[in-house]
């Protein structure tokens, strides 16, 4: 009964939210047309070009097999570290390269392949759902606080949180792991691996021209889901914000920002960056406030990633049995974890010299401040994230490797002793 009342509340709740959203778009015409035409162009000029290419070769490379070749490979790194299959890694360098909800679209067809359990497609959303470096260095670095060095400050901090939220979850729903996962066999991982790869394509069966076709259409397909939603939160934050309603709702955060310290300014930048992530960094950047504070509510915006990205994130999830709610309780827990982080990194120093560091040495970083520092268009763009995924993908097969050889070592001096 209680259940029932609750489903009826919610319903009336709901329903009266988009009423007064429509009436809102009924009053302000103008203004939610040209909400609608900025959402739109973000969406064609960014969104479309660097997403697609990846959709598609996510796709290809899911139907030749070669994404259960690799997750062999991988299968002693991911499997201790994040209780997780070493496909895993797959969804984890196309989110790093290719940013949301890229991580979400791997994971569902993961689960719907049968290539991982519900549990463990849970984890995966958990420490996956990642900002690719191009945005936190090239968008909010260099376009809205016009120092690229501070790029590094912010990427160092989301991803160690990251991590440390892919070690944490790897607890969740513990019981439901397979004994015959706790333990993985490293002899023979190559000859596996190969086997593997034929036997996933000889089970797909497609013919590549009619892969790649579905692979364009169902990619295509996913995108014109994004861009509803990027049009829709893009108006709809606007209209809360002109109607005077994003007041109202920031007066709880003002009271609790007055008892932490924090400037009052921040405020508004923090519901933006509730609903959304372009939106609530590009505000914080510009408002007048201390830069740690900036720079810490930032890294939290980057990391919860906004309800636009999460409503993306249910609707690519539908057609699955993974839940969202230890989805949305690893993004409280990585938006905590990136401010934190990001704070005690700016008390070691972490800013200016890091960032310098990482434009000139790391090849990954290097690629993305050369593009920054020398204008951007999509195609400098999709090479710099695929030079990402590259990169991404190489450290992992060689961290694989190395601990794949350790534990060889370990059972040769053991069988010596």
């Amino acid at each position: 009964m209680n259940q029932q009342k609750t489903r009826e509340w919610t319903t009336v709740l709901m329903g009266l939210a988009v009423a007064v959203f429509t009436i809102a778009l009924v009053v302000y015409p103008k203004q939610g047309f040209d909400a609608g035409i900025e959402g739109l162009k973000l969406f064609w000029n960014t969104v479309f070009p660097s997403l697609l290419p990846f959709f598609i070769l996510s796709e290809l490379m899911l139907g030749l097999g070669l994404v259960r070749g690799f997750g062999v490979l991988l299968e002693p790194l991911m499997r201790p570290l994040f209780g997780v299959p070493g496909i895993g890694a797959f969804a984890l360098s196309m989110g790093l390269a290719a940013g949301y909800p890229m991580d979400a679209v791997i994971t569902a067809r993961f689960r719907e392949d049968g290539m991982c359990s519900r549990v463990e497609g849970e984890r995966l959303l958990a420490f996956t759902n990642t900002a690719d470096p191009l945005f936190m260095i090239g968008a909010v670095a260099v376009g809205m606080f016009k120092s690229p060095a501070l790029g590094g400050l912010l990427a160092i901090a989301h991803y160690i949180s990251s991590f440390l939220v892919g070690v944490t979850f790897k607890f969740w729903g513990r019981r439901h792991d397979s004994k015959e996962h706790r333990s993985v066999p490293a002899k023979g991982i190559i000859r596996r691996a190969y086997a593997e790869m034929i036997k996933s394509r000889e089970e797909d069966g497609r013919p590549f021209g009619k892969l790649l076709g579905n692979a364009v259409t169902e990619s295509v397909s996913t995108l014109m889901m994004i861009l509803g939603f990027i049009v829709f939160f893009a108006v709809f934050i606007h209209i809360l914000d002109i109607s005077g309603i994003m007041k109202v709702l920031g007066r709880p955060v003002a009271l609790l920002y007055q008892m932490l310290g924090v400037s009052p300014h921040l405020v508004s930048p923090t519901l933006s960056g509730a609903f959304e992530i372009d939106i609530g960094t590009a505000q914080a950047a510009a408002v007048s406030a201390p830069l740690l504070q900036k720079l810490a509510l930032v890294s939290a915006i980057i990391a919860w990633s906004g309800l636009a990205v999460h409503a993306q994130v249910a609707s690519v999830l539908t057609e699955t049995d993974i839940r969202m709610a230890p989805y949305f309780l690893a993004r409280f827990l990585h938006a905590a974890l990136a401010a934190v982080i990001t704070v005690v990194l700016w008390g070691l120093g972490v800013g200016r010299p890091a960032g310098q560091v990482l434009a000139q040495h790391v090849p990954v970083f290097k690629s993305i401040h050369t593009l920054t520092s020398g204008g951007e268009s999509w195609w400098n763009t999709l090479l710099t994230s695929v030079t990402v995924w590259v990169w991404l993908t190489a450290g992992l097969l060689v961290l694989a490797f190395i601990l794949i050889t350790i534990r060889r070592i370990r059972v040769i001096a053991w069988r010596v002793h």
